[in-house]
């Protein structure tokens, strides 16, 4: 089966699904992998992983590639992370901030069998809590289903956020207010961040995640 170069560094496309090349045939999470000259693939659901579920919907740019560091804000079980862990690559970085001790002891495993990949125990609404365990990052990436999403994500960018640093930001409008349809809170979401930040692009999630969407931005 031939692998075809999606325009991302490290991320593959065959058949409309995306791929990630994996340093081993490790399947962390039931997904399939596809063994093409040696090298391993794993294939990304989009119904699983709201970064996926962006690529799919055709989001122009994402920022991740090959060396970042990448600072994840809400990383649960680690199904999304594991794939940003592909993109990097040895020479990049990926902290995972999880505030649910349960939902982490899933995301512990995946770290311990990654090399450049760790786990924080910590409120991401508190970023001051683990600035001893994080270093500066060339992204920010963050999903997390609370009211104030948007306000914790601005704190972590301007707590670690590298200058002309990329932020990826996945709403979940219903968290935000049950009460106003998702066009309106992405829209009130995009005037926010244009305050501060440079908007690269957006998507809404649809079919893959209902009342979704997910940002890129780019620090001024």
């Amino acid at each position: 089966m031939k692998i075809f170069n999606k325009k991302f560094p490290n991320i593959f496309l065959n058949k409309r699904k995306f791929y990630t090349k994996s340093s081993d045939k490790t399947s962390f999470f039931d997904e399939r992998i596809i063994v093409e000259k040696k090298s391993f693939f794993r294939e990304w659901d989009s119904k699983r992983s709201k970064l996926a579920a962006a690529l799919s919907n055709g989001i122009s740019q994402i920022g991740i590639k090959e060396g970042s560091v990448v600072l994840y804000l809400g990383a649960s079980h680690g199904y999304t992370p594991s794939f940003v862990s592909d993109i990097i690559g040895d020479s990049g970085f990926v902290f995972c901030v999880e505030i649910s001790p349960v939902v982490a002891r899933d995301l512990v495993v995946i770290c311990e069998k990654r090399k450049n990949m760790t786990p924080i125990l910590a409120s991401a609404n508190h970023p001051e809590t683990y600035k001893q365990l994080v270093v500066e990052a060339d992204i920010v990436y963050q999903d997390i289903a609370q009211k104030n999403q948007v306000e914790i994500f601005l704190k972590n960018c301007n707590a670690y956020l590298k200058k002309e640093g990329f932020g990826l930001l996945t709403i979940k409008s219903r968290s935000i207010d049950i009460t106003k349809k998702p066009k309106m809170i992405f829209k009130e979401v995009m005037k926010v961040l244009e305050e501060k930040m440079t908007v690269v692009d957006y998507r809404t999630l649809e079919p893959h995640e209902k009342d979704h969407a997910l940002f890129v931005v780019k620090k001024k």
